[in-house]
């Protein structure tokens, strides 16, 4: 991608070509699915109904994310190979805690809601990463924080779900 690229809501898009753009027009679409599916899951009750529904929406938009994630990763090749990885890795977490929910081995209810928890942290670490330095607020932190701030935020939360959440304590016993 040669050209200068454009600059739409204030995030710098690396190339102007009508390719490149539909890609990033469906990677962020099905990035805000995430977000937003994501959270629809992880505040629904648990059982049959709303939780469930929102976790495969959640599963099949970041399935979109990773594959629009490659395309344009393979596009500006070697310059995103680093959201390439993050992406992987999230797409990863997804398909354990998926698969997890769905065989149930043996302390399956405690691998769904971490691998989907690291799954969503990725997910964000791999947003922040790419455009912290364009977000207001953000743009003000070091590079670095953009790496650790999902993190040091939904550790906590996930630890604190872990050992607190009623339908993990019953399996605790």
């Amino acid at each position: 991608m040669g050209d200068q690229g454009v600059v739409i809501l204030g995030i710098p898009i690396p190339s102007s070509d009508p390719l490149f753009l539909t890609l990033v027009a469906i990677h962020v679409l099905a990035g805000l699915i995430c977000v937003l599916a994501g959270l629809a899951a992880m505040f629904a009750r648990k059982g049959p109904g709303t939780h469930p529904r929102a976790g495969s929406v959640y599963f099949w938009a970041l399935l979109v994310v990773f594959l629009s994630m490659t395309a344009l990763s393979i596009l500006r090749w070697p310059n995103d190979i680093h959201l390439l990885l993050l992406g992987s890795l999230s797409l990863a977490a997804g398909l354990l805690g998926r698969r997890a929910q769905r065989r149930r081995p043996p302390n399956y209810l405690r691998t769904h809601v971490s691998a989907m928890a690291a799954s969503y942290i990725l997910l964000l670490t791999a947003f922040y990463v790419d455009n912290g330095p364009n977000l207001p607020v953000w743009r003000a932190l070091p590079h670095v924080t953009y790496w650790f701030i999902p993190a040091l935020i939904g550790l906590p939360i996930l630890s604190w779900v872990l050992h607190r959440h009623p339908l993990l304590r019953a399996t605790d016993h």
